[in-house]
């Protein structure tokens, strides 16, 4: 009996592989579909956290798969269905390797470099003048490397992506265009929530067909931050801390706690009590961005439970 799930070990109908991200491991059925479970794990700093976090992973997948169908009639995604509360299921596809981050304001990494004196990131050039937490005059895309599991990920510019090969002129121009229409979107349906969308980053993927579409998770506290835009003006201008609705409050205890995943730390001890407050803040991070209420899935054996309802969405599929 487990009330999270930090790892699975299925063996699905045609199954060809299974990759095992920070937190979500893939079941490759066919060369065709791919079988995303979202696990209760958590990362920070590129590592994953010792314990699970009960409901996370319902959360995550709920928050994406919502935002793929609110974003769809811009953007094509991979995305057919969702069998499970932890689980989505999608077309095969061969991911670019960059993630596309995008940021409408100085925060996060962009905040750290600008403090240091840095005026370029990823190539490009931030507007003199702007304290953290200030809105850019235009959101600005600084992408990443796409490293491998325990690797970090590595700021890139675009010419150097092009350069190098890495994904090819015509496909890195749509990657652009649909990275701006997403953060559009999603500053658009953050507003409508009294929330800003201050950065976020994105995924995307070839089809077999060749037909670029997002993949992943969209929107979501773990690849997104948001403040609340109650007060936000004012705080910038008495130079106080934005309140913000993502998971860096994991990272801030961690830091507290002497932790920031560097070699020869220690991942601090996680109470059952503090977990509980983990859970519960991911809980309200979903209400306040979807705008609606968190439903508990049945979490009493949640490896049977997906297990069930992947064998019967994919034995359902394959009669037709």
């Amino acid at each position: 009996m487990s009330n999270t799930i930090t790892t699975t070990n299925f063996s699905f109908p045609n199954q060809k592989s299974v990759y095992r991200g920070k937190v979500r491991e893939v079941y490759n059925i066919n060369d065709e579909l791919l079988v995303m479970v979202a696990t209760d794990r958590l990362s920070a700093f590129d590592v994953v956290l010792p314990k699970g976090i009960p409901y996370k992973g319902q959360i995550l997948n709920q928050i994406a798969t919502k935002f793929m169908e609110l974003t769809k009639d811009i953007v094509p995604n991979w995305l057919i269905a969702t069998p499970d509360p932890n689980v989505a299921v999608g077309h095969l596809c061969e991911p670019f390797k960059v993630e596309m981050v995008i940021r409408g304001y100085v925060s996060g990494h962009a905040a750290r470099e600008y403090t240091l004196g840095k005026r370029t990131i990823c190539g490009v050039t931030m507007t003199e003048g702007l304290k953290e937490n200030d809105k850019f005059p235009t959101p600005i895309i600084t992408p990443t490397t796409k490293a491998d599991s325990g690797e970090h990920d590595a700021d890139i510019s675009r010419e150097a992506i092009l350069s190098k090969g890495i994904v090819a002129e015509a496909d890195y121009l749509v990657l652009e265009q649909y990275t701006r229409a997403l953060f559009q979107r999603g500053t658009e349906i953050a507003a409508s929530r009294g929330l800003i969308l201050v950065d976020t980053k994105y995924e995307f993927g070839k089809t077999k067909e060749g037909q670029i579409v997002l993949i992943d998770e969209i929107h979501t506290p773990d690849s997104s931050r948001y403040f609340y835009s109650e007060g936000y003006q004012e705080r910038q201008d008495r130079g106080e801390e934005q309140k913000q609705l993502s998971k860096e409050f994991v990272r801030r205890w961690l830091i507290e706690n002497g932790f920031q995943g560097q070699t020869g730390q220690q991942i601090p001890n996680m109470t059952d009590e503090y977990i509980e407050t983990v859970s519960e803040r991911y809980i309200e991070l979903y209400e306040n961005i979807l705008g609606e209420k968190f439903v508990k899935a049945d979490i009493s054996n949640i490896n049977e439970r997906i297990e069930k309802n992947v064998l019967m969405y994919l034995e359902n599929r394959s009669k037709f």
